[in-house]
């Protein structure tokens, strides 16, 4: 028996693409890898694609990539956006030197789990508490200004907000898995 195709809630842009959208998908997607399915949603609105892509953080920022993947994965974790979490995971986990403890901990458990340095408890912390207060306590502050710089700080603050966003489209959309995105982990308890 065929699964029934699962399928966003706006249909997505199709092949072939207008030229200058074509030139940006390849820029921002591994060579001979279609487009996602996320960026071909948000493209069938040029404004909003254009507002979308001039937010991207996907370059080499004040962060290394371990800290930019370790707010990313815990920001769409706590969002339950596993489309894009998987897509995270799958792509840059390995080359962030994520180990499979600690991307099992970016969904199920707490900051102070034992498989993160006390630089990275105090940031996901920080994320955590972006998500669920949308600030800092002044100990929380000061926890992650241990660790980080100012510049840094802001470049947190900017990816939660950025992937929150990005979370809200392929949730609010009901984007189906990537099949080659990673699959959130599930509870051993």
């Amino acid at each position: 028996m065929e699964k029934p195709q699962v399928v966003s809630r706006i249909a997505p842009l199709e092949p072939p693409y207008a030229p200058q959208l074509q030139a940006h998908f390849d820029r921002i997607m591994p060579p001979g890898v279609a487009p996602l399915l996320l960026f071909r949603t948000i493209a069938t609105s040029e404004r909003a694609w254009r507002k979308f892509s001039d937010g991207s953080l996907l370059d080499r920022g004040p962060l290394s990539l371990r800290e930019r993947e370790i707010v990313i994965d815990r920001t769409c974790a706590l969002a339950r956006c596993e489309y894009e979490w998987g897509i995270h995971v799958a792509i840059f986990a390995e080359r962030a030197r994520l180990t499979d403890a600690q991307v099992r901990a970016t969904v199920l458990e707490g900051a102070d789990a034992a498989c993160w340095s006390d630089a990275e408890q105090a940031l996901i912390a920080a994320v955590d508490a972006l998500h669920h207060h949308t600030t800092w306590k002044e100990t929380e502050f000061t926890a992650l200004k241990r660790h980080y710089s100012d510049e840094q700080v802001l470049e947190i603050i900017q990816l939660c907000g950025f992937y929150r966003t990005v979370s809200c489209f392929a949730n609010a959309l009901a984007l189906p898995l990537e099949a080659t995105a990673a699959r959130f982990p599930v509870s051993e308890r």
